[in-house]
């Protein structure tokens, strides 16, 4: 039988370098987390938030797929949208 995911992840994390990698993401794989869970707290839609932000459909989708940049202002749009305050914090 092969290896699942965690097990593959769990292998991986023994390197340092792939490890440093994947901690830097640490941040973005929050922000997404966070987008989502509103989302769905608020059982919205993708194209219904983008009704409300007037940011496109395809756009969120990109943001919560991490395969986009969206900008401070646009990452507030969406918290707004759901009507939620951005927060952010240097620790």
């Amino acid at each position: 039988m092969g290896k699942n995911f965690r097990d593959t992840l769990n292998e991986q994390m023994k390197d340092k370098n792939f490890k440093k990698e994947y901690d830097n993401l640490e941040p973005e794989y929050q922000l997404i987390k966070a987008m989502v869970k509103s989302r769905d707290e608020k059982h919205l839609t993708q194209k219904q938030l983008s009704d409300i932000t007037g940011i496109a459909q395809s756009e969120i989708s990109k943001y919560e797929n991490g395969l986009g940049n969206p900008s401070l202002d646009t990452i507030e749009r969406i918290a707004k949208g759901m009507g939620k305050k951005l927060k952010l914090e240097f620790i």
